[in-house]
């Protein structure tokens, strides 16, 4: 059996003594480094990023640790302050431990992964994770950071109480997520009720929730359930919560606390067992600072915080979803499995797809309807639009190197061009880049 291990990634001397004795309780062998990009033990069972007293620190932090392949790591701090965990998850942190408040919910939770690492130790190398117990349908991809959350999500499914709220740019899958969640868990034979807060006028929002009696209000010919009662016994999905409007979100948080519902009109309240998922591609951070989302609705959705990565920073899953996307929608025409030539998939790699994956979706359909039906190249893919903001970005970006250069003069350039693309931050440089933090200094000094 191999052992598991722990890796400690410590900007600070803070809580230097317990790393040890964690470790020696837990069986488990420890390093400790002050870089992530220096850390790579065989058998990690967990990664800990300690920024006791420098909490701002986080974030690049996290950055350099995703560089590194090191998934979601555990975020260490000594400030108890929710505003700080929430953010911390949000880029990509598994958990966030307030020391020494927290320090036995960061045992428990590091018994648990070890647990994990125990049981899953015949295959240390390939570990499929908690997500392999559960079906995830058409959510395809290998990047670290999917991974991650799809563990986080198989965590949250047994329990059919537990609210989530996944965060994510248009088109990441959100709506698949809560659909998984759904159809493995409990709550699986019972409906699955999806609302889209935009899709509905901000006067009917609250009856089409809540439900409404007869004569209500003008119109109100009859009783009617709403959405949360239609939900009964299954799940309730809201999309789009930040354009829930303020005058419903105290009803809303009213019914996640009481789980009753009173329709417009009514005079009684009404039992509902529903799980509530809910779903948003906006900063509801900055929304709850502003004074547009309601600090308390918030944090009463966001038990589990579940970040969906954009596809661009996704790597080659782009690949991979553009192949089976391609065969997927073949199928659905009837036409043979088309192939994508190297050319193609490079321009695809390059895209940024503001869209995410609805976006490569449309893309891939485009593409095949515009091709032979057999092979897809870049020509019918920039006849769509895709690549072309990327090749003229290259060539502007190309213009006036001066061929033939050296290899390293012209990583020195990439490096440079980088930052300033990044308007000089330093963090996003290395992640268009593809490498670590560290590394992007390196070739800054030289370049000095």
């Amino acid at each position: 059996m191999h052992r598991s291990s722990l890796l400690v990634v410590s900007t600070t001397d803070s809580f230097a003594e317990l790393w040890g004795s964690l470790a020696e309780s837990l069986g488990a062998e420890l390093e400790i480094v002050d870089d992530p990009a220096l850390g790579s033990p065989a058998g990690l069972a967990a990664a800990i990023l300690n920024v006791a007293g420098a909490e701002g620190s986080a974030i690049d932090l996290l950055s350099d640790a995703r560089a590194a392949g090191l998934g979601a790591p555990i975020v260490v701090g000594a400030a108890a302050d929710h505003r700080v965990a929430v953010e911390v998850m949000r880029r990509g942190a598994a958990a966030y431990y307030a020391l020494p408040e927290d320090a036995p919910r960061l045992e428990a939770d590091l018994i648990r992964r070890c647990e994990q690492f125990r049981v899953g130790d015949d295959d240390v190398e390939g570990r499929p994770g908690p997500r392999a117990s559960f079906d995830f349908g058409d959510i395809i991809g290998e990047d670290p950071a999917l991974l991650e959350a799809l563990d986080l999500v198989a965590r949250v499914i047994p329990n059919g109480r537990t609210t989530v709220l996944i965060t994510g740019e248009t088109g990441t899958g959100k709506e698949l997520i809560a659909k998984a969640i759904h159809r493995n868990g409990p709550r699986a034979g019972a409906p699955f009720v999806a609302v889209n807060c935009s899709a509905i006028p901000a006067n009917l929002l609250e009856s089409e929730l809540f439900g409404h009696e007869k004569g209500a209000f003008t119109g109100a010919s009859s009783a009617k359930p709403g959405l949360f009662e239609l939900a009964d016994r299954g799940t309730l999905f809201l999309d789009e919560l930040s354009l829930l409007p303020a005058e419903l979100q105290g009803k809303l948080l009213r019914v996640l606390e009481t789980r009753e519902v009173r329709r417009v009109g009514g005079a009684r309240d009404k039992p509902v067992d529903v799980r509530v998922l809910a779903a948003a591609n906006a900063n509801l951070e900055q929304m709850v600072e502003s004074g547009e989302l309601r600090e308390d609705l918030y944090y009463r959705l966001a038990v589990i915080l579940i970040h969906l990565p954009p596809l661009r920073a996704r790597g080659d899953d782009v690949v991979l979803l553009a192949r089976h996307l391609a065969l997927s929608i073949a199928d659905e025409y009837g036409l043979e499995s088309p192939t994508l030539t190297d050319q193609a998939l490079a321009v695809l790699r390059s895209h940024a797809w503001p869209g995410n994956i609805r976006e490569l979706r449309n893309a891939i359909e485009r593409a095949l309807l515009l091709s032979n039906k057999s092979m897809i190249g870049t020509e019918h893919l920039v006849q769509g639009g895709v690549g072309q903001a990327s090749r003229d970005a290259i060539s502007t970006s190309a213009a006036g190197l001066p061929f033939p250069m050296r290899l390293a003069d012209l990583e020195r350039e990439a490096a440079r061009r980088a930052v300033d693309l990044a308007d000089g931050n330093k963090s996003e440089a290395a992640r268009t880049l593809g490498i670590t933090r560290k590394r992007l200094y390196r070739l800054l000094a030289d370049d000095e």
